[in-house]
């Protein structure tokens, strides 16, 4: 049996949603796709899935990583991982979607970062400068 129709199943038309999200590059891994998929941030047709569920081209999948979420829709299939450009192919991104997303980025980057002094010991010259200070300089 040929390495495709071992990857699409039988009839040509299928690929498991683990091997699927691994190929789309959204995880970096085949494993760290089944934990996300087993640990329910991964929805086929708005249901909870198992990571041998077969995914076929029009069915939505809503996918959460951390406090990201894309919503989209599978349009082709594949089960090796290629290129970005030819990954980005595989899927449409619902508009409502691809905002949220983009709002929570720029949120995220407007948000303050935590300050530098707070961790741990002071720096050497952050010891100069509290004794230039303590000192009247």
């Amino acid at each position: 049996m040929s390495q495709v129709a071992k990857d699409t199943g039988r009839d040509g038309t299928r690929v498991r949603i683990d091997k699927w999200l691994w190929a789309a590059r959204f995880f970096k891994t085949r494993s760290l796709a089944a934990q996300a998929v087993e640990g329910g941030r991964v929805r086929l047709n708005g249901e909870r899935t198992k990571p041998a569920r077969e995914l076929k081209p029009g069915d939505e999948l809503v996918i959460r990583i951390s406090e990201l979420e894309w919503v989209i829709e599978v349009r082709t299939l594949s089960a090796r991982r290629g290129p970005a450009s030819e990954a980005q192919k595989l899927y449409a991104e619902h508009e409502a979607s691809k905002q949220r997303r983009f709002e929570a980025v720029a949120a995220r980057k407007l948000a303050a970062a935590p300050a530098r002094h707070e961790k741990g010991r002071p720096t050497k010259r952050d010891r100069r400068q509290l004794r230039r200070f303590k000192s009247g300089e």
